[in-house]
């Protein structure tokens, strides 16, 4: 699925699309989550969906999604991993991840929402190492609200820049988030002082 046909699909299906989007996502859409919240952002900005139903429904298509990893690594366990390690492309993420879990323990989820991929493989881990789901949302639920909220208003910001930004994103992750967040800071502090 391409950015023009997730606009087509919103344009069509509207929060439903971004919904199941997201939701999608866990198992490896081709459209990077940031890019899909941002859409999500960028469509209420110029009318196509309402701020607040969309926010909430990208939050519940992020949520969902990264719960269904979390009972998919429960329910199937060694399984999923065992298929996830056989995949090339997956092992550095996966060690990635494991490092993390080791040196934060479940602050890992806190960490990694922040990571492209990295934040769809420790909710597997997470349930196959049998956290408790009440945790794991705790943690889990409340970093993909500030993950959501700071994709979503970044979308709302750039508009018809969403797809070029969100790759930007997905390719280099944090340093490119906190030098957009250091830049609209002081875009709105330059802003206010003319």
């Amino acid at each position: 699925m391409s950015y023009d046909t997730l606009i087509s699909l919103i344009g069509q299906f509207g929060y439903a699309a971004l919904f199941l989007a997201l939701w999608f996502g866990i198992i490896g859409l081709p459209i990077p989550d940031e890019v899909i919240v941002m859409t999500g952002g960028s469509v209420t900005s110029n009318g196509v969906l309402h701020m607040v139903p969309a926010f909430i429904v990208t939050y519940l298509g992020v949520i969902s999604g990264l719960s269904l990893g979390y009972v998919l690594g429960r329910l199937l366990g060694a399984t999923v991993l065992d298929k996830l390690r056989r995949k090339k492309k997956m092992d550095k993420y996966l060690v990635f991840s494991e490092k993390l879990i080791l040196k934060y323990g479940s602050f890992s989820l806190c960490i990694g929402y922040f990571f492209p991929v990295i934040r769809h493989v420790l909710p597997y881990l997470m349930g196959l190492n049998k956290m408790s789901f009440r945790r794991y949302a705790l943690l889990s639920y409340t970093t993909g609200l500030v993950w959501t909220t700071i994709f979503f208003i970044l979308g709302r910001s750039v508009g018809s820049h969403v797809e070029e930004i969100g790759h930007l994103l997905y390719r280099d992750g944090i340093w490119v988030l906190s030098a957009l967040f250091v830049a609209l800071v002081l875009y709105h502090i330059i802003r206010d002082r003319i």
